[in-house]
């Protein structure tokens, strides 16, 4: 599903290792890297993907307030 999303990041994000999420005896714990643009806490997703899946009619074209939280138009996706 397409969306249009406003970005305004002028570099890229580092994830410093202390960041890593551990489990309760230390070892590493997978991490996921939002993909779809919608994740309130990037870069990590928040599965706002799953809302989106839901919300996005098949073959339109979405775009997101600046939040990205609401679809604010619809557009044929061409």
């Amino acid at each position: 599903m397409p969306r249009l999303i406003r970005l305004e990041a002028l570099g890229s994000i580092k994830i410093q290792p202390d960041q890593f999420p551990r489990d309760e005896h230390g070892n590493l714990k997978h991490i996921s890297i939002c993909a779809c643009g919608l994740s309130q806490n990037m870069p990590y997703c928040d599965h706002s993907h799953r809302k989106a899946r839901d919300l996005e009619p098949p073959g339109k074209l979405c775009i997101y307030d600046r939040d990205r939280r609401n679809i604010i138009e619809q557009r044929e996706d061409v």
